[in-house]
């Protein structure tokens, strides 16, 4: 067969992996199974597992499926390892996606390998991608030189179409990246994420809204966990109303508001963030934004407990009104016993 991006990456992983077996960190989404089936062609089937890391209550049921649907529509082994357990101790610092991919998901993948080579999905449309090497410590990125629109091309050409979860036009696959708070307490904090997400999209399929862009963000104190349901485009009001409905019922969602307009979030962190410009503008403009369904204005707030290693969004409020309870009289700045609700020895 003839191709034309996809034959100079064929050809580099053979040279590089030498046709011996590799294993393939596998999500079923658009950059693990492009590798994946770029391997195969390389390599054959034979040589190829995937290997994909589930985060129990965090993966979205419907990435479940699509990650059996693409192993069987590649013709490829896949094995499933069971990662939830780490993700509750590595997120109870804060949030922390960087650390959970390289720690957990890549981690395991690379010790259930047993010395074969571990092919990743990274590129130059994520922090992975940007910062990365192509080839080290036993991973290796083929795709790490193209972007997105690049890599959807060499998908089509190579004739595979991932199905989408439904959550975001960008990156999907876990509701934990929704959590914008310690993961203090996985039965109160988790689950909150984990149901009001797949409520959400449970919902939209039903009502047949067409979203491209769907998620509910658990943002508020520890002791309180405050639901912002981000759609876009907007649902008609009957809609928005039974959606909003059906969400405010879960137990462990203390208040649920739909983002309709621009909105400010009031976000505490470590020093690592706020005395750095450029984690915050990440923090902001990559890890945040991509994910509301409007604009966002941030202001950040130096956190005194040192146990929050990342950030923790406390408070929001539409752009132009006065976030509640977060500015003391006669002062413009963020005041700690203005959540008094968090315990002195809960992180903050």
């Amino acid at each position: 067969m003839t191709y034309t991006l996809a034959s100079p990456i064929i050809e580099e992983i053979r040279e590089v992996t030498g046709g011996q077996p590799v294993v393939v960190a596998f999500s079923g989404g658009l950059d693990s199974t492009t590798v994946a089936a770029l391997a195969k062609e390389a390599l054959g089937p034979d040589r190829v597992l995937l290997v994909t890391v589930n985060m129990g209550m965090y993966n979205y049921r419907r990435g479940n499926e699509i990650v059996l649907e693409m192993a069987e529509r590649l013709g490829l082994q896949q094995r499933c390892l069971l990662g939830q357990f780490m993700q509750d101790r590595i997120q109870r610092f804060g949030p922390a996606c960087n650390r959970c991919t390289r720690e957990i998901k890549l981690g395991m993948v690379k010790r259930a390998a047993q010395g074969r080579l571990v092919l990743t999905g990274a590129n130059r449309s994520d922090t992975w991608g940007q910062m990365g090497l192509k080839l080290c410590n036993g991973y290796y990125a083929p795709l790490l030189e193209y972007d997105k629109p690049q890599i959807r091309q060499i998908a089509q050409e190579l004739g595979i179409t991932p199905p989408k979860i439904g959550e975001s036009p960008g990156r999907e696959g876990c509701k934990l990246k929704h959590l914008l708070k310690p993961l203090v307490n996985p039965d109160y904090h988790g689950r909150a994420v984990a149901e009001a997400n797949e409520v959400l999209l449970a919902a939209i399929r039903r009502e047949g809204w067409p979203a491209e862009l769907a998620n509910v963000k658990v943002i508020g104190p520890l002791s309180r966990n405050i639901g912002l349901v981000n759609l876009r485009p907007l649902p008609p009001e009957p809609i928005r109303s039974r959606i909003l409905q059906e969400i405010e019922a879960i137990p462990a969602l203390d208040e649920v508001h739909l983002v309709e307009t621009p909105i400010h979030l009031v976000i505490k962190a470590s020093p690592a963030i706020t005395n750095d410009p450029h984690a915050r503008y990440w923090v902001h403009h990559g890890r945040l934004a991509p994910d509301f369904a409007f604009p966002i204005t941030v202001e950040w707030v130096p956190s005194t407990n040192n146990r929050l290693h990342t950030f923790h969004v406390v408070a929001f409020a539409p752009v132009g009104e006065t976030v509640r309870s977060s500015h003391d009289a006669g002062s413009s700045r963020f005041q700690e016993r203005d959540l008094a609700c968090l315990t002195p020895s809960a992180p903050q």
